[in-house]
């Protein structure tokens, strides 16, 4: 069973979330972290950002995988999930840019880009926590319902919904690419840790539908039931559709003190 712990805001999951990094940061300088994008885990990293400042650490080492990229956006694009990545987080946090990896999306080297960098995250050691969102298809990377639960990075089409989702990134819908390279579900399994976020009644059915409901590639999402070290953070509205909501907040209430996530 994965812990969930509810929250009253986003800001509040991003302070446990960063705390549990900067733990694991202090405990293993060259942390290898998995970096979602998006607007869910930017709590995370703000939180992350203003820990360091006050009071610093050495994150020089620190290495990371980002989950996926666009495909066919061009070098330097504000959207293009290297753009994200920099701006949000490697700049913020002090990270060695050189640390950071992002799928290949360019449609030249696309044939050996999901290898390529499925090789990569293992020479690295495999990633220690992967940070993740939960879009309303129950995606998670751009694994879109249908996707293998064994699937590794790959290229995959977007969903009509998914794209919809993002276009308030874009200036118009049809900026948004219709293909993506992603890390697959297996990939994400290998993941030490996996720390899932979720904020708004728009992800409640998701959420229920990852945590508590059948495992499934109808659900990507519900590939966390076969993980052993599952964190989920989620505000009232996500948590709405849990059926075990009172034990989650019983569970958390009575956590042992030595205890991290």
């Amino acid at each position: 069973m994965a812990e969930v712990i509810v929250v009253n805001t986003e800001t509040e999951a991003g302070l446990i979330a960063a705390a549990s990094i900067r733990a694991l940061i202090s405990h293993k300088p060259d942390a290898v972290l998995g970096l979602a994008t998006g607007s869910t885990p930017l709590g995370v990293y703000r939180a992350l950002a203003a820990s360091l400042a006050a009071d610093p650490l050495d994150v020089s080492r620190v290495r990371g995988f980002a989950l996926d990229e666009y495909v066919g956006l061009p070098s330097g694009h504000p959207e293009s999930y290297r753009s994200v990545i920099t701006r949000d987080v490697v700049v913020p946090l002090g990270l060695t840019a050189a640390n950071i990896r992002v799928p290949g999306g360019d449609p030249e080297t696309l044939p050996t880009a999901g290898t390529d960098y499925e090789a990569a995250i293992r020479a690295a050691g495999g990633v220690d926590v992967q940070i993740l969102g939960i879009g309303r298809t129950g995606h998670v990377g751009f694994n879109e319902p249908g996707s293998s639960f064994g699937s590794l990075t790959r290229v995959k089409t977007l969903t009509e919904k998914t794209r919809a989702d993002n276009a308030r990134f874009f200036s118009s819908p049809d900026q948004v690419p219709i293909h993506c390279i992603t890390q697959g579900l297996g990939t994400i399994r290998r993941a030490k840790h996996l720390l899932l976020l979720a904020f708004g009644a728009q992800k409640a059915d998701a959420i229920a539908a990852a945590v508590e409901g059948p495992v499934t590639a109808s659900s990507p999402g519900s590939v966390i039931q076969l993980h052993p070290h599952v964190t989920v953070l989620v505000d009232e509205a996500a948590a709405a559709g849990l059926g075990n909501l009172d034990y989650y907040r019983y569970a958390w209430a009575h956590k042992p003190s030595w205890q991290g996530l």
